[in-house]
Protein backbone atom coordinates (compact mmCIF):
# COMPACT_ATOMS: atom_id res chain seq x y z
CA UNK A 1 0.00 0.00 0.00
CA UNK A 2 1.27 3.20 -0.87
CA UNK A 3 2.19 5.91 1.68
CA UNK A 4 -0.34 8.93 1.92
CA UNK A 5 2.56 11.91 1.99
CA UNK A 6 1.73 15.30 1.57
CA UNK A 7 4.14 17.05 -1.25
CA UNK A 8 3.81 20.71 -0.81
CA UNK A 9 4.50 22.30 -4.61
CA UNK A 10 7.74 23.61 -5.00
CA UNK A 11 8.82 22.93 -1.52
CA UNK A 12 12.49 23.98 -0.16
CA UNK A 13 13.50 23.36 3.01
CA UNK A 14 14.46 27.31 5.16
CA UNK A 15 17.23 26.04 6.98
CA UNK A 16 20.02 23.60 6.02
CA UNK A 17 20.21 20.13 8.69
CA UNK A 18 23.05 22.22 10.66
CA UNK A 19 20.88 25.37 11.04
CA UNK A 20 17.60 22.88 11.52
CA UNK A 21 19.14 21.03 14.56
CA UNK A 22 20.74 23.99 16.28
CA UNK A 23 17.32 25.57 15.62
CA UNK A 24 15.45 22.48 17.21
CA UNK A 25 17.87 23.02 20.76
CA UNK A 26 17.17 26.93 20.95
CA UNK A 27 12.86 25.97 20.52
CA UNK A 28 13.21 23.29 23.27
CA UNK A 29 14.90 25.71 25.30
CA UNK A 30 12.90 28.77 25.15
CA UNK A 31 9.26 26.84 25.19
CA UNK A 32 9.73 25.04 28.41
CA UNK A 33 11.47 27.65 30.44
CA UNK A 34 8.17 30.13 29.28
CA UNK A 35 6.08 27.18 29.76
CA UNK A 36 6.98 26.37 33.32
CA UNK A 37 7.06 30.11 34.12
CA UNK A 38 3.68 31.13 32.64
CA UNK A 39 1.97 27.60 34.41
CA UNK A 40 4.07 27.59 37.57
CA UNK A 41 5.84 24.16 36.94
CA UNK A 42 8.45 22.21 37.77
CA UNK A 43 10.40 19.95 35.78
CA UNK A 44 10.93 16.28 37.14
CA UNK A 45 11.62 12.89 35.58
CA UNK A 46 9.79 10.82 33.47
CA UNK A 47 9.24 7.20 32.50
CA UNK A 48 9.16 5.77 29.53
CA UNK A 49 7.57 2.11 30.62
CA UNK A 50 5.35 1.45 33.29
CA UNK A 51 3.62 -1.62 34.61
CA UNK A 52 1.32 -3.54 32.59
CA UNK A 53 -2.21 -3.78 34.12
CA UNK A 54 -2.36 -1.13 36.90
CA UNK A 55 -3.94 1.43 34.30
CA UNK A 56 -1.69 3.61 34.42
CA UNK A 57 -0.59 3.98 31.00
CA UNK A 58 -2.81 6.26 28.70
CA UNK A 59 -5.35 4.20 26.59
CA UNK A 60 -5.70 7.02 23.90
CA UNK A 61 -8.62 5.91 21.84
CA UNK A 62 -9.11 2.64 23.44
CA UNK A 63 -7.93 0.47 20.60
CA UNK A 64 -4.05 1.41 20.40
CA UNK A 65 -1.78 -1.81 21.35
CA UNK A 66 0.96 -0.76 23.62
CA UNK A 67 4.73 -1.67 22.52
CA UNK A 68 5.03 -4.54 25.95
CA UNK A 69 7.71 -6.58 26.99
CA UNK A 70 8.67 -9.21 29.76
CA UNK A 71 11.14 -7.70 33.06
CA UNK A 72 13.56 -10.99 33.37
CA UNK A 73 14.54 -9.98 37.10
CA UNK A 74 10.76 -9.31 38.09
CA UNK A 75 9.65 -12.95 37.00
CA UNK A 76 8.49 -11.93 33.46
CA UNK A 77 6.07 -9.11 34.88
CA UNK A 78 5.26 -7.23 31.58
CA UNK A 79 5.77 -3.61 30.92
CA UNK A 80 3.94 -1.14 28.47
CA UNK A 81 6.02 1.70 26.93
CA UNK A 82 4.02 4.61 27.53
CA UNK A 83 1.53 6.07 25.15
CA UNK A 84 1.54 8.79 27.41
CA UNK A 85 1.78 10.01 30.92
CA UNK A 86 -2.05 11.42 31.73
CA UNK A 87 -2.68 9.19 34.63
CA UNK A 88 1.17 8.89 36.19
CA UNK A 89 1.91 12.51 35.87
CA UNK A 90 -1.13 12.69 38.49
CA UNK A 91 0.18 9.95 40.92
CA UNK A 92 3.24 11.94 41.01
CA UNK A 93 1.46 15.10 41.91
CA UNK A 94 0.36 13.37 45.31
CA UNK A 95 3.80 12.10 45.85
CA UNK A 96 5.40 14.98 45.29
CA UNK A 97 2.96 16.47 46.97
CA UNK A 98 2.49 19.37 45.26
CA UNK A 99 -0.19 22.19 46.17
CA UNK A 100 -2.92 24.00 44.54
CA UNK A 101 -1.37 26.61 41.64
CA UNK A 102 1.71 23.99 41.19
CA UNK A 103 2.64 21.56 38.81
CA UNK A 104 5.06 19.84 36.81
CA UNK A 105 5.89 19.10 33.55
CA UNK A 106 8.34 16.44 31.68
CA UNK A 107 9.77 14.99 28.44
CA UNK A 108 7.26 12.30 27.66
CA UNK A 109 9.05 9.72 25.01
CA UNK A 110 6.37 7.38 23.75
CA UNK A 111 6.11 4.86 20.87
CA UNK A 112 2.44 4.67 19.04
CA UNK A 113 3.19 0.86 16.78
CA UNK A 114 -0.17 1.23 15.41
CA UNK A 115 -0.05 4.80 14.17
CA UNK A 116 -0.76 5.74 10.41
CA UNK A 117 2.51 7.12 9.31
CA UNK A 118 1.99 10.37 7.10
CA UNK A 119 3.30 13.89 7.45
CA UNK A 120 2.87 14.19 10.65
CA UNK A 121 2.21 11.38 12.13
CA UNK A 122 5.57 9.00 13.70
CA UNK A 123 5.99 5.69 15.45
CA UNK A 124 8.08 7.99 18.08
CA UNK A 125 6.06 10.70 19.77
CA UNK A 126 7.49 13.44 22.06
CA UNK A 127 5.83 15.64 24.05
CA UNK A 128 5.97 18.01 26.73
CA UNK A 129 3.33 16.62 29.45
CA UNK A 130 2.77 18.85 31.87
CA UNK A 131 -0.11 18.48 34.95
CA UNK A 132 -0.89 20.84 37.68
CA UNK A 133 -3.37 20.95 41.14
CA UNK A 134 -6.13 22.79 41.27
CA UNK A 135 -9.56 23.91 43.64
CA UNK A 136 -12.43 22.51 42.85
CA UNK A 137 -13.98 25.68 42.13
CA UNK A 138 -11.22 26.14 39.27
CA UNK A 139 -12.87 22.84 37.41
CA UNK A 140 -14.89 25.56 34.89
CA UNK A 141 -15.01 26.38 31.43
CA UNK A 142 -13.46 30.05 32.14
CA UNK A 143 -9.72 28.43 33.83
CA UNK A 144 -9.59 26.11 31.43
CA UNK A 145 -9.80 28.98 29.11
CA UNK A 146 -7.76 31.04 31.10
CA UNK A 147 -4.58 28.17 30.84
CA UNK A 148 -5.70 27.66 27.26
CA UNK A 149 -4.69 31.30 26.76
CA UNK A 150 -1.29 30.79 28.72
CA UNK A 151 -0.08 27.85 26.69
CA UNK A 152 -0.90 29.47 23.37
CA UNK A 153 0.56 32.88 24.26
CA UNK A 154 4.05 30.55 25.04
CA UNK A 155 3.60 29.14 21.44
CA UNK A 156 3.33 32.52 19.57
CA UNK A 157 5.60 34.38 21.49
CA UNK A 158 8.57 30.95 20.58
CA UNK A 159 7.15 31.84 17.31
CA UNK A 160 8.51 35.12 17.32
CA UNK A 161 11.53 34.56 18.97
CA UNK A 162 12.64 31.91 16.75
CA UNK A 163 11.95 33.52 13.83
CA UNK A 164 14.08 36.82 15.27
CA UNK A 165 16.83 33.89 15.52
CA UNK A 166 16.87 32.77 11.61
CA UNK A 167 15.69 35.41 9.37
CA UNK A 168 14.67 33.23 6.79
CA UNK A 169 11.48 32.50 8.78
CA UNK A 170 7.84 34.28 8.71
CA UNK A 171 5.78 34.30 11.76
CA UNK A 172 1.94 33.36 10.69
CA UNK A 173 0.29 32.36 13.92
CA UNK A 174 -2.61 34.90 14.69
CA UNK A 175 -1.88 36.58 18.41
CA UNK A 176 -5.38 35.30 19.66
CA UNK A 177 -6.96 31.82 20.12
CA UNK A 178 -10.36 31.08 19.23
CA UNK A 179 -12.56 28.82 21.34
CA UNK A 180 -15.30 26.65 19.64
CA UNK A 181 -17.35 23.40 21.13
CA UNK A 182 -17.68 20.57 19.22
CA UNK A 183 -21.61 20.91 19.25
CA UNK A 184 -20.62 24.01 17.47
CA UNK A 185 -18.65 23.09 14.90
CA UNK A 186 -21.36 20.63 14.20
CA UNK A 187 -24.03 23.17 13.59
CA UNK A 188 -21.72 24.68 11.16
CA UNK A 189 -20.78 22.35 8.89
CA UNK A 190 -23.20 19.40 9.61
CA UNK A 191 -22.32 17.48 6.24
CA UNK A 192 -18.62 17.85 7.47
CA UNK A 193 -16.64 15.18 8.64
CA UNK A 194 -14.74 15.97 12.35
CA UNK A 195 -11.94 16.76 10.66
CA UNK A 196 -13.35 18.40 7.76
CA UNK A 197 -14.60 21.01 10.47
CA UNK A 198 -11.74 21.49 12.06
CA UNK A 199 -9.92 22.68 8.90
CA UNK A 200 -12.74 25.25 7.84
CA UNK A 201 -12.49 27.08 11.35
CA UNK A 202 -8.79 27.10 11.34
CA UNK A 203 -9.07 28.68 7.88
CA UNK A 204 -11.03 30.86 9.43
CA UNK A 205 -9.62 31.68 12.42
CA UNK A 206 -6.04 30.50 12.29
CA UNK A 207 -5.78 28.91 15.50
CA UNK A 208 -8.45 27.53 17.46
CA UNK A 209 -9.19 25.44 21.10
CA UNK A 210 -11.86 23.05 20.14
CA UNK A 211 -13.53 21.72 23.72
CA UNK A 212 -15.69 19.09 24.67
CA UNK A 213 -13.71 16.05 22.59
CA UNK A 214 -15.57 13.17 23.96
CA UNK A 215 -19.06 13.08 24.25
CA UNK A 216 -21.35 12.19 21.49
CA UNK A 217 -22.70 14.28 19.29
CA UNK A 218 -26.41 14.76 17.89
CA UNK A 219 -25.35 12.03 15.22
CA UNK A 220 -24.74 9.24 18.30
CA UNK A 221 -21.10 9.72 17.37
CA UNK A 222 -17.93 11.48 19.26
CA UNK A 223 -16.05 14.66 17.35
CA UNK A 224 -12.75 12.72 18.48
CA UNK A 225 -12.08 9.52 20.84
CA UNK A 226 -11.35 9.92 24.54
CA UNK A 227 -10.54 7.96 26.93
CA UNK A 228 -12.86 7.84 29.71
CA UNK A 229 -10.17 8.35 32.69
CA UNK A 230 -8.64 10.97 32.09
CA UNK A 231 -10.36 13.87 30.69
CA UNK A 232 -13.62 14.89 31.83
CA UNK A 233 -15.72 15.67 28.67
CA UNK A 234 -19.03 14.50 30.53
CA UNK A 235 -19.36 17.31 32.75
CA UNK A 236 -21.79 20.26 31.57
CA UNK A 237 -20.52 23.74 31.50
CA UNK A 238 -22.44 27.24 32.46
CA UNK A 239 -22.50 27.29 28.71
CA UNK A 240 -24.87 24.15 28.38
CA UNK A 241 -22.12 22.17 26.42
CA UNK A 242 -20.65 18.97 27.66
CA UNK A 243 -17.25 19.29 28.26
CA UNK A 244 -14.06 20.56 30.16
CA UNK A 245 -11.18 19.13 27.99
CA UNK A 246 -10.02 20.17 24.14
CA UNK A 247 -7.35 19.99 21.35
CA UNK A 248 -5.38 23.63 20.62
CA UNK A 249 -5.56 23.33 16.20
CA UNK A 250 -3.71 25.55 14.29
CA UNK A 251 -3.82 26.32 10.07
CA UNK A 252 -0.47 25.21 9.17
CA UNK A 253 -0.06 26.92 5.81
CA UNK A 254 3.27 24.98 4.71
CA UNK A 255 0.76 21.34 4.19
CA UNK A 256 -2.31 23.55 4.10
CA UNK A 257 -3.97 21.20 7.02
CA UNK A 258 -5.65 21.54 10.18
CA UNK A 259 -2.68 20.86 12.77
CA UNK A 260 -2.98 19.67 16.08
CA UNK A 261 -0.38 21.01 18.99
CA UNK A 262 -1.80 20.11 21.95
CA UNK A 263 -4.62 17.90 23.68
CA UNK A 264 -5.11 18.91 27.17
CA UNK A 265 -7.89 18.96 29.73
CA UNK A 266 -9.58 19.72 33.39
CA UNK A 267 -9.26 15.86 34.52
CA UNK A 268 -11.76 14.01 35.86
CA UNK A 269 -13.06 13.75 39.41
CA UNK A 270 -14.72 11.02 41.01
CA UNK A 271 -18.28 11.24 40.04
CA UNK A 272 -16.81 12.33 36.24
CA UNK A 273 -14.66 8.92 36.47
CA UNK A 274 -17.73 7.00 37.63
CA UNK A 275 -19.83 8.92 35.15
CA UNK A 276 -17.52 8.05 31.82
CA UNK A 277 -16.64 4.69 32.42
CA UNK A 278 -20.26 3.77 32.57
CA UNK A 279 -20.82 5.53 29.39
CA UNK A 280 -18.00 3.59 28.09
CA UNK A 281 -19.33 0.18 30.01
CA UNK A 282 -15.57 0.25 31.67
CA UNK A 283 -16.49 -0.28 35.52
CA UNK A 284 -13.62 -3.03 35.35
CA UNK A 285 -11.04 -0.01 35.32
CA UNK A 286 -12.33 0.47 39.36
CA UNK A 287 -10.26 -2.17 40.00
CA UNK A 288 -7.18 -1.00 38.65
CA UNK A 289 -4.25 1.12 41.07
CA UNK A 290 -4.92 4.17 39.25
CA UNK A 291 -8.91 3.85 39.34
CA UNK A 292 -8.83 2.68 42.88
CA UNK A 293 -6.66 6.26 44.49
CA UNK A 294 -8.91 8.04 42.48
CA UNK A 295 -12.09 6.56 43.82
CA UNK A 296 -10.64 7.06 47.29
CA UNK A 297 -9.35 10.35 46.94
CA UNK A 298 -6.12 10.16 47.51
CA UNK A 299 -5.05 12.01 44.37
CA UNK A 300 -5.80 15.86 43.65
CA UNK A 301 -7.80 17.67 41.27
CA UNK A 302 -5.66 18.95 38.40
CA UNK A 303 -5.76 20.19 35.06
CA UNK A 304 -2.81 18.90 32.53
CA UNK A 305 -2.27 17.71 28.82
CA UNK A 306 0.58 17.04 26.59
CA UNK A 307 2.13 20.13 23.77
CA UNK A 308 4.03 17.81 20.82
CA UNK A 309 7.51 18.87 20.94
CA UNK A 310 8.55 17.78 17.22
CA UNK A 311 5.07 18.74 15.80
CA UNK A 312 6.24 22.79 17.27
CA UNK A 313 9.68 22.41 15.74
CA UNK A 314 8.12 21.39 12.25
CA UNK A 315 5.50 24.14 12.55
CA UNK A 316 8.20 27.13 13.17
CA UNK A 317 10.36 25.67 11.11
CA UNK A 318 8.84 25.40 8.16
CA UNK A 319 8.70 22.03 7.29
CA UNK A 320 7.05 19.64 5.37
CA UNK A 321 7.41 16.35 7.12
CA UNK A 322 7.89 15.40 10.85
CA UNK A 323 10.90 13.04 9.60
CA UNK A 324 12.97 16.42 9.04
CA UNK A 325 12.41 16.94 12.78
CA UNK A 326 13.06 13.59 14.58
CA UNK A 327 14.89 10.37 13.75
CA UNK A 328 11.92 7.46 13.59
CA UNK A 329 11.23 4.83 11.04
CA UNK A 330 9.48 4.97 7.66
CA UNK A 331 7.96 3.26 4.36
CA UNK A 332 10.68 3.43 1.79
CA UNK A 333 8.24 4.23 -0.85
CA UNK A 334 7.48 7.55 1.61
CA UNK A 335 11.09 8.15 1.87
CA UNK A 336 12.25 8.11 -1.39
CA UNK A 337 9.07 10.28 -3.05
CA UNK A 338 9.98 12.58 0.15
CA UNK A 339 14.07 12.86 -1.58
CA UNK A 340 12.46 13.23 -5.29
CA UNK A 341 11.09 16.43 -3.52
CA UNK A 342 13.27 18.23 -1.13
CA UNK A 343 11.70 16.64 1.80
CA UNK A 344 15.05 15.04 3.52
CA UNK A 345 13.76 12.64 6.31
CA UNK A 346 16.60 12.06 9.07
Amino acid sequence: MKSQVIIPKGYKPALSLKETEKAIREIKEFFQTNLSFELNLVRVTAPIFVRANTGINDTLNNVERPVSFPIKDLGDVKAEIVHSLAKWKRLMLAEYGFKTGEGLYTDMNAIRADEALDNIHSLYVDQWDWEKVISAEQRNLEFLKSTVNKIYNVIVRTEKYICYKHENLTPFLPEQITFIHTEELEQEYPELTPQQREYEACKKYGAIFVTGIGHPLKNGQPHDGRAPDYDDWSTRNKKGFLGLNGDIIVYYPVLDIAYELSSMGIRVDKKALLRQLGIRNEQDKKKLYFHKQLLEGKLPLSIGGGIGQSRLCMLYLHKAHIGEIQSSIWPEDMIKQCRKHNIFIL
